[in-house]
């Protein structure tokens, strides 16, 4: 599947294997419906995007990432698996060149085609939204984790259509935005995103948008305080 997804998702653009990009992952998927994926391209320099994808999986792109001047080039977060595949990462520089790295991970599979955990018990609704984070102030950077409850529906499972968180958006106080992401149904249930910005800020303004439309925010203060769960 390879050549396929380069031509849809590079077009024409310069494409290489680059070992500068970091794709950090377990060998073997413990768990197909929330396995943990690392991209570290900060030996890069200035990037413009960052994807995510599974070659074999039936929604193969997970994340599309832009960073903005205030964000490094790295994410981590969680994907599901549909069976043994390559789990890649391509970066984009500034000159318009993709740079890619990737593992082929052994899965057992059904990531993408069993219901989420919550649909199972039943208490979707009643968490839908909830957003927890924290900031880890360091010397020069900012850590920032933050988690969001959906259930990420790929709408391969019968009777589940899909519904899937779609943007994150992250602004200062101010309302400044400093990164934003696209993501796709692969995201693992409840997704969790760690990255890290440039600097430090008083706060994070945190927006995520799902498929219906329906907006959850909230407040990260910047000195490493965890926020409250608030659903808006």
């Amino acid at each position: 599947m390879w050549v396929y997804h380069a031509r849809r998702l590079f077009s024409d653009a310069p494409v290489h294997f680059d070992a500068a990009v970091r794709i950090l992952v377990p060998q073997i998927a413990e768990n197909q419906h929330a396995f943990p994926v690392t991209i570290d391209a900060r030996a890069l320099g200035t990037v413009q995007r960052i994807l995510l994808f599974a070659d074999l999986n039936p929604i193969p792109l997970a994340i599309d990432y832009t960073p903005g001047p205030l964000a490094q080039p790295f994410v981590a977060t969680r994907i599901k698996l549909d069976q043994r595949t390559p789990v890649r990462a391509a970066v984009q520089t500034g000159d318009g060149v993709w740079h890619v790295a990737g593992e082929w991970v052994d899965a057992a599979g059904g990531g993408c085609s069993a219901p989420p955990v919550s649909r199972v018990k039943g208490d979707w609704a009643d968490h839908l939204g909830e957003l927890h984070g924290r900031a880890w102030p360091g010397a020069d950077d900012t850590r920032l984790r933050i988690a969001v409850r959906h259930p990420m529906d790929t709408g391969l499972v019968e009777n589940i259509p899909a519904y899937n968180l779609e943007t994150l958006t992250i602004a200062d106080a101010g309302g400044a935005v400093l990164t934003r992401m696209a993501m796709h149904g692969s995201v693992a249930e409840d997704p969790v995103f760690t990255l890290l910005l440039k600097g430090h800020q008083s706060a994070y303004a945190v927006t995520a948008r799902d498929t219906s439309g329906l907006e959850f925010k909230g407040i990260i203060p910047g000195e490493g305080v965890s926020s409250p769960r608030t659903p808006s």
